[in-house]
């Protein structure tokens, strides 16, 4: 994505596969053990004092979930040649180091070095006990976890604690060598250059033998009929949490998406949405409600903090606004400040080269062609009845509480 708005090249490598019970979690600790070191630079120390070589650039990665795959983003930010002394390309020294990060790290007899493989275990256990700590957190992945349960979307992107113990250095390379092999893999170069450039940095810079090429399947889209499954935890905790789930058969790639992209803004989205003023506002019943919306899963979840006791209390009134969008009730003043805020955002993505990445990302995962501008145009042609159509495509899933082991 040549341009010279940036100062800065920014590079981002994503690697997708699909969700799976018996790879999420080595797939998700891969990226915590390439980032201790590589074959030129075996020692971590050495890998940290080559970023600072080469002008501070940034190195990080993310691990998370779209759809029904889990996405490895490494991401590399690096300063532009132009703008200091250097004998050799930035950009080139920048793809070297990366290329190898992902595909020449650093082995001991033949596989990865044991003592970074058991460092980085301990690392990814302990963002996973986070979560359980964080009851916030864990609400939202419980619910998501209990309205999927048949569905690899349950599963979360870090993995699961249990099977940590079980991988070694030997099991996690044989399953790293798979994953380059089998993964989804897009590069994406936002800053002063050219395609030409950027596919030979590629070609001299990733040592990966691949026999095909990989592309994303479309997220099957599911809508349980029936009545809604509840379900209740019970922890020691001092405040209640209601989150919700919600499905719909509106994706990404649909024409529809912009009405549920303002179905969700209406609804729970922002300070101004029905979910805020109605539950936390006027009735005060909760610390906070909020709605979200997976358009690559066709999944929206509510959540909330409520006291035990107004549980029952704030089902009946998110329940009351959730009817109300389908019945249309949305007022000119809610359409009209949600239309404002989704496209002020749409509008800064382009004053950030990775959010620019990221919002291109969702093409190749949906296969549907959209720009910033397009879908600020799409929503400011929307009107009531188009998103109360949308409404009536969100079916109510599973209702989830958080509750004290003291009320049992």
């Amino acid at each position: 994505m040549p341009t010279k708005r940036f100062k800065t090249f920014a590079i981002a490598v994503y690697i997708g596969i699909p969700l799976k019970e018996e790879t999420v979690t080595p797939v998700a600790l891969t990226p915590f053990v390439l980032r201790r070191g590589t074959t030129a630079l075996p020692e971590t120390i050495q890998f940290r004092e080559r970023l600072d070589e080469l002008y501070g650039a940034g190195f990080g990665f993310d691990v998370y979930k779209r759809g029904d795959y889990q996405i490895i983003q490494f991401r590399m930010d690096i300063i532009n040649d132009a703008f200091v002394h250097t004998s050799e390309s930035l950009l080139k020294r920048g793809f070297q180091f990366l290329g190898d990060v992902i595909t020449s790290p650093v082995l001991e007899d033949g596989v990865f070095r044991n003592k970074y493989v058991q460092e980085e275990k301990e690392t990814v256990r302990k963002r996973l006990e986070a979560i359980v700590n964080d009851k916030i957190r864990y609400a939202q992945e419980r619910c998501v976890e209990e309205m999927c349960k048949d569905e690899p979307y349950r599963l979360h992107p870090l993995g699961d604690r249990a099977q940590l113990a079980d991988i070694d250095s030997t099991s996690l390379y044989s399953q790293y060598q798979s994953w380059l092999e089998q993964a989804c893999m897009d590069v994406y170069v936002i800053g002063d250059t050219s395609l030409e450039e950027i596919e030979s940095c590629i070609t001299s810079s990733f040592q990966v033998k691949r026999s095909e090429e990989k592309n994303y399947s479309q997220t099957t889209i599911n809508v349980r009929s029936g009545e809604p499954n509840k379900v209740v935890d019970r922890l020691e905790v001092t405040q209640g949490k209601l989150n919700m789930g919600l499905r719909t058969t509106i994706a990404y790639q649909d024409n529809e998406y912009p009405a549920a992209l303002l179905y969700n803004g209406v609804l729970g989205g922002y300070p101004h949405s029905k979910l805020f003023i109605n539950v936390r506002e006027k009735n005060s019943l909760a610390y906070y409600a909020s709605s979200r919306y997976d358009g690559h899963k066709g999944i929206m979840t509510i959540q909330s903090g409520v006291e035990f006791d107004l549980m029952e209390k704030a089902t009946t009134i998110i329940k009351e606004q959730l009817e109300a969008m389908e019945q249309g009730q949305i007022e000119t003043l809610e359409l009209a400040q949600t239309k404002a805020m989704i496209s002020n955002h749409l509008r800064e993505i382009d004053d950030s080269a990775f959010e620019m990445i990221g919002f291109d990302f969702n093409r190749v995962l949906s296969g549907r062609e959209r720009t910033t501008s397009q879908l600020i145009d799409e929503i400011a042609a929307i009107q009531v009845k188009d998103i109360q159509a949308a409404a009536g495509t969100f079916r109510l899933d599973t209702i989830y509480e958080l509750r004290n082991r003291e009320e049992a």
